[in-house]
Parts: C-alpha cells; sequence; structure tokens
C-alpha cells in the first residue's frame, strides 16, 4: 500500500479544524442520529487509542433569550446526546440563570436564560494525530510519499491502473495499483478533473482567530450562538484562546484560504458580546487561520445542514478501479478509513478482515501514562516516546538547549521530526511535528533557532537555512500572525 500527499502529511485540512473530537451536538438538529452516534463511538475509542493526544473537554452553552434554541430544546438534545454515548464522560447538567452565572461569571449576564455544561473531548493538535497514524502505517510497511503531486490517474481501457506523481526533486514516478483511493478533502474534484467526471465537493470555509487569554476569559469551552444565530467556540487551547468558527461556501484557490477581515471582525464582535469584560480589537489577533472543509456538493441550502458525514463513491463501470471519498470530519476519520479499505477490499471480490485500529494504540499511546501529561510539554506531544527524544539530548548536549522559551522546545524535537517522523522541511518541524509553529508568535524566531541548530548539528548548510526560514515565513503570512507585523 502506499500513501501519497502533494504536501506533507496533514498540510491540508486537518490542521484548520476547531480541533474538537466530539459527536456533532447540532448534527442532532439536521436528524443525523447514525452520524452523532458513530462520532461518539470514535471519541470513546480515540480517549484510549490516542490517550496523549485526546482529552475530555468541558463545555458550557450558555441559553439567551435570542437564541433559537430555549432550554427545553437544548435539555431535549442534550439527553439524545447522553443516551447516544457509550462512554463515561458523564452525562450534561442544566443550570438556570444563577447558577450559570457563578458557573462562568463573565458570560453576559442580559437576557440569560440559564446554561446547559456537558463533555466533549479536544485533540489539541491533529497535526500529530495524523503523524502518528502515518508513522503507524509506515512501521507496518506502507510507502508514506510527501510531497508527490498526482500529475494524472493512467487510464487503460476504462480502468484505473494506478498514478504518475511528481517528485520533490521534479521526477516523474508511477505507481501501480488495482485500487486507487482518491482521499484528496477538498481537493477530490481537481483530482478527477482530467476525466470529466461529475462534481462531487461543495467545499465551506471555516476561519478562527487565535488570541492571548483575555479578561473574562471561560475556563472551559464555551459552545455559543453568535447574534445571527450561528454557533460557534471560544475554547481554551494550547495556553492560547482558539475562536471560531464560520461556515461560508468557497470557490477560491484551496491551495490559498485565509481568514477575511470580514470573518475576523465577525468573530470579535460575537465574543465580545458573549463576554462583556474581553474587549477584544483586532490588534488582540495573535494570528488566525483558516481551512476548507471536504462536503459533499449541495447546489442549494445553508451551509451548516450539509451531512458531516462521509461517502465512499465507486466510479465503476465509467472508471473502474477508482474510489473517492467525499465529506467525513475529523472525529471518524478511523472510520472512515475502514470503510474505504472494506469498499477497497469488495471492489476486488476479496472478504472484509477484522480491523485492527478500533483498539490498536498509537505509537505514542503505547506504554503511555495518563499522569505524565500535565505540564509536561513532550508527553503531550510524543506520548511515550518523549523518553527517545530525551535520550538524543542526553547523547548530544546541544540537542538539549531550549530554542525558544515561550514553549521550551528542545533541538533534540527538530532532529527527533526529521530523523524520524518523515518531516523534510522546516515548516514540516514547526507546524506539523514539534507544533511550535501554532504558538503566540506562530513560530517567528524560533524558526531561525531552529534553522541554525540544523546547521550546527544536523548537516543543513546556511544556503538551506536562510532559504528554509524564508519559505517557512512565506507560507505563514496568510495566517495573519503579528509577529510578522514591521
Amino acid at each position: 500500500m502506499a500513501v501519497v500527499d502533494k504536501g506533507d502529511i496533514a498540510s491540508g485540512t486537518t490542521g484548520w479544524s476547531t480541533r474538537l473530537i466530539h459527536g456533532g451536538l447540532r448534527y442532532l438538529e439536521h436528524f443525523e442520529v447514525g452520524l452523532v452516534r458513530e462520532s461518539l463511538r470514535e471519541r470513546e475509542g480515540l480517549l484510549r487509542t490516542a490517550a496523549h493526544l485526546v482529552h475530555p473537554l468541558s463545555f458550557f452553552v450558555p441559553i439567551y433569550e435570542r437564541d433559537r434554541r430555549g432550554p427545553m430544546t437544548v435539555r431535549a438534545g442534550m439527553t439524545a446526546y447522553d443516551a447516544l454515548a457509550p462512554g463515561s464522560l458523564g452525562g450534561h447538567r442544566m443550570l438556570d440563570s444563577e447558577d450559570a452565572l457563578e458557573a462562568e461569571p463573565s458570560v453576559a449576564s442580559e437576557g440569560l436564560k440559564g446554561a446547559a455544561v456537558y463533555y466533549d473531548a479536544q485533540a489539541e493538535f491533529p497535526e500529530r494525530l495524523a503523524v502518528e497514524n502515518a508513522l503507524s502505517a509506515h512501521d507496518s510497511g506502507a510507502l508514506v510519499l510527501p510531497y508527490h503531486r498526482v500529475e494524472r490517474l493512467e487510464v487503460d481501457d476504462g480502468r484505473v491502473r494506478g498514478a504518475s506523481l511528481r517528485s520533490p526533486d521534479g521526477s516523474g514516478v508511477r505507481l501501480d495499483a488495482r485500487v486507487t483511493m482518491n482521499v484528496a478533502g477538498p481537493w477530490v474534484d481537481e483530482v478527477l478533473a482530467p476525466l470529466d467526471a461529475e462534481r462531487m465537493i461543495g467545499p465551506t470555509k471555516g476561519s478562527h482567530l487565535v488570541v492571548e487569554a483575555f479578561p473574562g476569559a471561560p475556563e472551559q469551552a464555551l459552545y455559543v450562538e453568535a447574534g445571527d444565530g450561528r454557533p460557534y467556540f471560544v475554547v481554551p487551547w494550547n495556553d492560547l484562546y482558539l475562536i471560531g468558527t464560520t461556515d461560508t461556501r468557497y470557490n477560491g484557490d484551496l491551495d490559498d484560504v485565509e481568514a477575511s477581515e470580514e470573518e475576523i471582525a465577525y468573530l470579535i464582535e460575537a465574543t465580545n458580546q458573549v463576554l462583556p469584560k474581553a474587549h477584544l480589537e483586532r490588534d488582540a489577533v495573535l494570528y488566525t487561520y483558516a481551512g476548507v472543509r471536504p462536503l459533499p456538493y449541495a447546489p442549494e441550502g445553508e451551509e451548516g445542514s450539509v451531512s458531516r458525514g462521509h461517502v465512499v463513491h465507486d466510479h465503476a463501470p465509467e472508471l473502474d478501479g477508482l474510489l473517492s471519498v467525499v465529506g467525513g470530519k475529523l472525529t471518524t476519520f478511523r472510520s472512515l478509513a475502514e470503510d474505504a479499505v472494506d469498499a477497497a477490499l469488495e471492489h476486488l471480490d476479496r472478504p472484509a478482515l477484522d480491523c485492527r485500529t478500533r483498539d490498536e494504540l498509537l505509537p505514542g499511546a503505547v506504554g503511555f501514562k495518563g499522569e505524565e501529561s500535565p505540564g509536561d510539554r513532550l508527553a503531550r506531544l510524543y506520548g511515550a516516546r518523549r523518553d527517545e527524544i530525551l535520550a538524543r539530548a542526553k547523547e548530544d548536549p546541544r540537542l538539549g538547549e531550549p530554542l525558544d522559551p515561550r514553549t521550551g522546545v528542545i533541538g533534540a524535537e527538530v532532529a527527533h521530526a526529521l530523523e524520524c517522523e518523515l518531516a523534510t522541511t522546516l515548516a514540516d518541524v514547526l507546524l506539523r511535528r514539534t507544533m511550535v509553529g501554532l504558538g503566540p508568535d506562530a513560530g517567528v524566531g524560533p524558526d531561525r533557532a531552529m534553522a541554525d541548530l540544523a546547521v550546527e548539528a544536523l548537516g543543513w548548510d546556511r544556503e538551506r537555512a536562510d532559504a528554509e526560514v524564508t519559505a517557512y515565513r512565506r507560507r505563514i503570512a496568510r495566517m495573519h500572525p503579528r509577529s510578522l507585523e514591521p
């Protein structure tokens, strides 16, 4: 089996989500009970198989007179949610207005009718979740090829027989396959375009803001209705706060998605409305990010009503040997993969296999003890594999020195990323391995320190180091980081 990506692992849609592992409470409004049940089942599995990366998270849902959903509706939804959840995170609690203000004193009191509190989960860094899945596949014999662009699908007599790729050095590579799986997310239609296939993706854009702790910042995640009725979150995350998301149709460049000033203003205004002490302004935003959801094409209807479920589409008989995955969400990535493999086996006329990934631990979860995690940055990122990094730092003192006082990243993490975690560029190391690129400075400053270390200890020349820093800062410019402003 081969896994091919035109960029790095998780460099497309995965890293631009709200970073929640959740059942999808609002999907119940659209009667997607099956999707909610599946999502909650997957949530419970990830809390076990990726215990170092997925953690329980408490949500506070204030209910206002202006909201479309009153206390009775919210209570009914919460009760149904609890009934569908198979795990032990605990059921919801309904609060009257007085108890709600005691629990979260900073929320706006005017028109407050009460609140609900419930539990879901957070994947603080889904990028690392994707990386560890890729490492697990690699360790099991899969060929993992980041930075290999699909130039074309190879079609012979109505059958797709693999793909021709462009490798990082510009050379061509052909992969032959009995079944080719198009799992390109929002880019599914781009892969299919030369084949004149029907449109499958109707992408919507979601934008987020990242800010420091602010006056009245909540202790738990807020799940709130904005003034126009659209739900969004204010989430404690990475020792910062994540605010999002929007949900608008998107027809622009899929490789250059960024939050607009209009969206930034919208999220700031909505947050100030529910947390009046915040007084957030534009210059409080450390950086933004935006991504595109690979939703099924739906020409009409509200963006939020489009299903977040997934479909594995078999293109036979027009294009035998080709399957495309449409839709899906972060929480259900494992079950999506299981369904895709089952579809491939069915296409090959082979019996389905028992799926091990329901119970198989990700690499960092093997031997991981949860009590290591609080306050331990290496455990939060690498789980039990933090010991490998500490061993590197002990062997070479140059790799044990902190490269950034704010995040505490050490040189051994850079070496580990480049030598053991399939990273090839400085951006890979910053944004999808060490996660320093999502710190308060968006990696500006640590990027130079990492490049200097790579020259000193990892064999890079100065020309490459300078080019990598330039490329990284050009890459993150669309995140509007405050640290890059004059």
